[in-house]
């Protein structure tokens, strides 16, 4: 899935179905290997339990509130290998408060540890601990030592890197929405030089980077923090690999909550589920745009979602011809309105600024959309491990043909996201590692505790239908929808009934019976800072 955007709603208070060829691979990995792996895995378990993390200050303490602490543990590079070359992740904590938000006399007992990833593949959840000072969050505060990490390969846990951040944004840049045979023949090109730039500054260490060891990391972890039975929290990608953890070690799963979930049908990752994005998005820029319009006293780009369009459209076309700040083209705008696809509480500023470029003020645009060069090795380490996690985990189609077919048909029906998210996976068709067969996530009666999984109606980065598969395959999971809502990544946000529902679970492991539904949140308020200049 794009990584555009990576947090769930915790993360951000703080900071038409096509038939696809076959994709085509490497065989699944022999039976043998997963054996040895299993095995390594429980070894490295027993090390970690037995070692435990010093916790400590963190490296950037000073620039942080909080009592947040962090510490590292070892995982082997190679499961199959668990004596071999070890990979340190970097851990953070903040430790349970044990105070009631709501009886200041009454001392909450802890439960234990809460672990979360945020998402991505490529996404660091160092700084979720910081999550307790909000309003929502103290309640679990006060139960849980809030856990982050950055998972293998991720920022100070053995970065990876794919070229030289220096070259990483490349701004500004063009988006046609129907590229003609010498753009895409330029973007083939691209995508077969980062691959070849994967495999030459990873080396052999590539093939390792895959959902399966990230679940596996997260099994040592949950030993060196003293936890017989783990309590996970994931978001976006964060509930495919917890997911395929509820499938390798059910007995050591204590609650997971499952907030956005990606669709774990094998058939489906990750190609198909690119293009099931790619489709989702389009109804999720039309949400945005309606919004705008109705509020077009305000913003002043038409009172109806085809006239918004319109002006997008001009703004394409301008930036296209003179990007702003010589920095922000048709690729950046198009950025800039992605993310606001993911959290409607983006919509007021981004339109906002897509206003006042369009009447002459191209400083807010600029602002938002621009690339920030102090950012460039995060984004390319992100990059880098998205990239390389997605294309080890699963067989994609080699022959460009095919991908220029599924998506020629999709993009005539949802053009707005499809070919720049072709773009951003197109790597995987020219893959040097080898392929994975993605494991088929199930649980049967008995196995595993029930699980929570949270999802909002219209999310288009995991669109709906995936959490509906996930229920269908862990036997006993719980959903609860946001109705008419699209954020991405729900628990702990403003609503204030999905909270609810959260909180039951973690804190006393209460859930409804089978499926719940809560009202949406309430529309962000339009903002009318410059956008009402006329």
């Amino acid at each position: 899935m794009r990584a555009a955007a990576l947090y769930s709603a915790a993360g951000s208070l703080l900071l038409t179905t096509l038939a696809a060829a076959p994709a085509t691979g490497t065989p699944a990995v022999p039976g043998a290997v997963r054996a040895a792996e299993s095995t390594g895995t429980a070894r490295a378990a027993a090390h970690a339990k037995a070692k435990g993390i010093t916790f400590g200050k963190c490296p950037d303490a000073q620039d942080l509130p909080g009592t947040m602490e962090c510490g590292t543990v070892s995982v082997p590079l190679d499961y199959a290998h668990p004596d071999g070359k070890q990979i340190r992740l970097t851990v953070s904590r903040a430790r349970a408060t044990h105070k009631d938000p709501h009886n200041s006399k009454r001392r909450v007992p802890r439960q234990g540890s809460l672990v979360y990833n945020p998402g991505g593949p490529g996404a660091s959840g160092l700084y979720f601990p910081l999550i307790a000072m909000l309003p929502e969050w103290k309640r679990i505060a006060s139960a849980y030592d809030l856990v982050g990490y950055a998972p293998r390969g991720v920022d100070k846990s053995s970065p990876l890197s794919c070229e030289d951040p220096k070259h990483f944004f490349k701004a500004p840049s063009q988006s046609p929405t129907y590229p003609s045979e010498s753009y895409k023949k330029e973007r083939i090109a691209q995508a077969k030089a980062y691959a070849r730039g994967c495999a030459q500054r990873s080396g052999a260490k590539l093939r390792f980077y895959t959902s399966l060891n990230n679940a596996r990391d997260l099994d040592v972890l949950r030993a060196a923090l003293g936890e017989d039975r783990l309590t996970f929290m994931g978001a976006s990608y964060g509930t495919y690999f917890g997911a395929l953890y509820a499938t390798m070690f059910p007995t050591h799963v204590r609650r997971m909550v499952f907030d956005s979930a990606v669709n774990p049908d094998p058939e489906q990752v990750w190609y198909r589920n690119n293009l099931d994005q790619s489709a989702a998005f389009e109804g999720r820029w039309t949400d945005f745009r309606e919004w705008i319009a109705r509020h077009d006293d305000v913003y002043h780009l038409g009172d109806t979602a085809d006239k918004v369009l319109a002006g997008y459209r001009e703004a394409e076309a301008r930036l296209a011809e003179k990007p702003a700040g010589g920095k922000v083209g048709p690729a950046q705008l198009q950025g800039a309105i992605l993310s606001a696809g993911y959290y409607d509480d983006y919509w007021p500023h981004t339109a906002s600024a897509l206003s006042s470029y369009l009447k002459g003020d191209p400083k807010p645009l600029i602002q938002q959309a621009g690339p920030t060069p102090e950012a460039a090795v995060e984004a390319e380490n992100g990059n880098a491990v998205y990239t390389a996690v997605e294309c080890n985990d699963a067989p994609w189609p080699t022959d460009w043909r095919t991908w220029d077919r599924d998506n020629t048909r999709l993009a005539r029906v949802a053009p707005f996201e499809t070919w720049d998210n072709v773009w951003m996976n197109l790597p995987c068709a020219y893959w040097p590692a080898p392929r994975q067969q993605p494991l088929d996530v199930r649980t049967g009666p008995g196995e595993l505790p029930p699980v929570l999984i949270m999802a909002a109606e219209r999310d288009a980065a995991t669109p709906y239908d995936g959490a509906l598969e996930l229920q269908r395959r862990l036997f006993g999971s719980v959903l609860v929808t946001e109705r008419d809502a699209g954020t991405h990544g729900i628990a702990g946000g403003s609503n204030k009934c999905v909270n609810g529902y959260l909180d039951a679970y973690l804190l006393e492991g209460r859930l409804p019976e089978r499926r719940a539904a809560c009202a949406p949140h309430q529309e962000p308020k339009p903002s009318p800072a410059r956008a009402a200049r006329k």
